[in-house]
Order: structure tokens, then C-alpha cells, then sequence
């Protein structure tokens, strides 16, 4: 209950977004956040796009954005600096009763995710001084205090897991309606995820290889209550072309199952990051 509370706390000084900047204010300052993170996080920016993504789906400064399954905060501390301390940055993590599913993951580190929501907001809160105000909820357990106060929602690479235990605790449908129900009349959902080419099998686009059908994605947010605006091939990647067993995650960054200096990995290397659809959808 403490932890609700302090979230709930936080979560309504977000509610009150600046007004909105120039949008040739927002590119300086947003370029200027990106010139000034470090050399390992522009490396992957030919992949990433941060400032193309992020213009798509319209984030500027002085809003309130939630962000899905921020982890070590790529996205969080490019955010955090470009939201600014009028704005405020929500983040999202899986409900603690997914992370068994997965089943590779250490009875500490599971047993961590009781305290997630204080333990990584207060480390979030000291990646950037001034920056946004950052809180944090767990999907399944939105505060009421956050209901309508979200201007923007971005889901990054984080729908396939949803998607792949929605069968063993509706986890899918409990993050939508989350999303749903946290953003304001009129706020946008930006999704980026990896993207199965439509003529792979339905059991390999389940997530559990990490990546999911576009008409799948679009079909579960219309299903949810949002409606799809746009879509962008900022992300696209047409080397990425998986076989039937591959995973996502042979690609970079992980580089899972190859050896450095083999080969193989020189192959994943070339391929470079995954083939991502960018869509937005909008609450009406």
C-alpha cells in the first residue's frame, strides 16, 4: 500500500503538462539531448532512430510519457532530459507474476520485482539531474491517480512477451487496457516491435520468438479500444528475414548463440538490428 501511495503521489503532479513547444524548439533541444549521451548509446542510434522515432509518434517536451519495460533506461534517460522537469516520465514494468514464466530467471531476481516500482524509480530519478519526474507502476496495477493523465505512450520491443504468456494470465489484455485507461482523450501509442513477415506461421509469430505479426498488433489495439494512425518504415530492416527456428535475439545487440570472432556472428553483425513496424494508434 506504501508503494501505491507514493506512486499515486507522483503520478499526480504529472497530470499537468506544460504547453506544448515549437516544434523547431523541440528538434534543437531534442538533438542536443542525443548529442550529449554517451558513445555507446549513439552506436546503436543507425539502428534505433531515437530522433525520427520519436518525432513520428510526436513526443515533445513538457509532456507526461509512459514508457514499457524501461529496464537500464536506453530510451528513459534520452527522455527523462528531453521531457524536462515539466514534463514527467512513467515507467512500465511487466506484472511480477509474468517474470516466473519466463523461466530463466533467478528466484533474486524475481524476488526483486516485489520492490521494482520504489528500487528502480529511485534509481531513475538520479540518471539525469533536472530532468523529468520519474514514477513507476507495475502492468495489471495502474494507481487510479494515473487514469487520463498520460499524454503519450510509447511501447518499445516489450508487446512480444505480453503476448507470448497472454494465454497463461492475460497479460496482453491487462497492459492494453493499462494503456488505455492511463492515456489522455486524444493520446498516442507509439509501438515498435519486431515484425514476423505475413506469410510466417502463426506459431512462430506467438512472441515466443520475439516477434509478432503487424495485422496481430493492429488487430489487439483496435480490439482494445484504439485506433490505428499511421504507420512509418523508420525501423525496417529488410536483411532481417528469420528462418523458422531463428530468434530474435541472435541479432545485435544480444548476439545470442554465436561466438565472438566466428563467422556466424560476423553474419548477424551484417544483418544489424531487427526488421521493427513503427504504428501509432490514438485513444479517441
Amino acid at each position: 500500500m506504501m508503494l501505491r501511495s507514493l506512486a499515486c503521489t507522483a503520478l499526480v503532479s504529472l497530470a499537468f503538462s506544460a504547453p506544448p513547444v515549437a516544434a523547431s524548439e523541440a528538434g534543437e533541444r531534442l538533438g542536443a539531448v542525443l548529442d550529449a549521451q554517451p558513445a555507446e548509446v549513439q552506436a546503436r542510434y543507425a539502428d534505433r532512430h531515437p530522433a525520427e522515432t520519436l518525432d513520428f509518434f510526436g513526443v515533445e517536451p513538457g509532456m507526461t510519457v509512459l514508457e514499457a519495460l524501461p529496464g537500464g533506461g536506453w530510451y528513459t534517460k534520452i527522455l527523462v532530459d528531453y521531457l524536462g522537469p515539466e514534463g514527467g516520465l512513467v515507467g512500465a514494468d511487466y506484472a511480477e507474476s509474468m517474470w516466473p514464466l519466463f523461466g530463466f530467471f533467478s528466484d533474486d531476481f524475481i524476488a526483486g520485482k516485489a520492490t521494482w516500482v520504489a528500487d528502480w524509480t529511485a534509481e531513475a530519478n538520479a540518471w539525469v539531474e533536472g530532468g523529468a519526474p520519474v514514477s513507476a507502476f507495475q502492468f495489471g496495477s495502474l494507481p487510479e491517480a494515473m487514469e487520463g493523465s498520460v499524454d503519450t505512450v510509447l511501447l518499445v520491443r516489450a508487446l512480444h512477451n505480453l503476448a507470448r504468456f497472454e494465454g497463461q494470465g492475460g497479460y496482453l489484455t491487462a497492459a492494453l487496457s493499462d494503456v488505455h485507461a492511463a492515456l489522455k482523450s486524444g493520446g498516442i501509442v507509439g509501438v515498435v516491435q519486431h515484425e514476423a513477415r505475413p506469410d510466417t506461421s502463426d506459431d512462430f509469430a506467438d512472441g515466443s520468438h520475439g516477434y509478432l505479426k503487424k495485422a496481430f498488433v493492429i488487430e489487439a489495439f483496435e480490439a482494445a479500444g484504439f485506433e490505428f494512425v499511421a504507420e512509418s518504415a523508420i525501423n525496417e530492416n529488410p536483411n532481417d528475414q528469420p528462418g523458422p527456428e531463428d530468434v530474435v535475439w541472435r541479432l545485435p545487440p544480444t548476439l545470442m548463440g554465436t561466438q565472438e570472432g566466428s563467422e556466424a556472428r560476423a553474419a548477424m553483425q551484417a544483418i544489424g538490428e531487427s526488421n521493427r513496424m513503427t504504428l501509432k494508434f490514438r485513444k479517441p
